[in-house]
């Protein structure tokens, strides 16, 4: 992401995983593992979504770790149909959460289903603060239901994931969506806003 940005190789499930780590200036209030969109069509640790994730935890003082999932970019292995890449989660997960802080857990798309299967398989002491999913991929994958504070932002004219998909998921849940009016998967044009309203919902009181 810039010159600051830390890459470090961790030992995960399918062999070494890669990860880049940023940190706040001054002293870091908290942590936040980040997923990456789907690996099979080009998602990576470095996606502009993925990277806005980056900067809104920062703005709050958070450290964040991204990584690639097996077989994308330095990290080994292949491609295993969303099973190893939760592993692969929770192995970034293990070796990055301080217990000592607060700890998120983020994803966009493809990351956010991998976010929400890897939140349901963690201890009850060890699960996140809070989650931030970003155009969760409520159609083709098989999202968990999350927690009530669970922050959820999609484009209203996403065309990889319907808006619908996503609000059927949530529905039974009760859990609110925040819908940016005219943006679509990616939010061209619109990370500005994205990092924006990210924060706001970051700096809120938690339900």
């Amino acid at each position: 992401m810039n010159s600051q940005t830390v890459r470090q190789s961790l030992a995960g499930p399918a062999g070494a995983i890669e990860c880049a780590i940023d940190a706040p200036p001054g002293v870091a209030h908290g942590g936040a593992v980040i997923c990456h969109p789907h690996p099979v069509h080009g998602g990576t640790l470095d996606n502009k979504v993925v990277i806005t994730l980056v900067r809104a935890f920062l703005a709050i003082g958070y450290r964040t770790v991204r990584f690639n999932f097996r077989g994308v970019g330095g990290s080994q292995g292949g491609w295993d149909e969303g099973r190893g890449e939760v592993d692969d989660a929770l192995a970034v997960i293990a070796k990055y959460r301080d217990p000592a802080q607060p700890f998120m857990l983020a994803g966009f798309s493809f990351g956010a289903y991998v976010a929400s299967q890897a939140a349901t398989r963690l201890a009850d002491d060890a699960k996140p603060l809070r989650m931030v999913l970003v155009g969760p991929s409520t159609q083709k994958q098989q999202m968990a239901t999350v927690p009530a504070d669970t922050i959820v932002v999609h484009g209203e004219a996403d065309d990889v994931v319907p808006l619908q998909s996503t609000l059927d998921w949530a529905r039974p849940q009760s859990l609110p969506v925040i819908v940016l009016p005219g943006v679509g998967h990616f939010f061209h044009g619109q990370l500005t806003l994205l990092k924006n309203v990210l924060v706001q919902q970051l700096q809120r009181p938690r339900i």
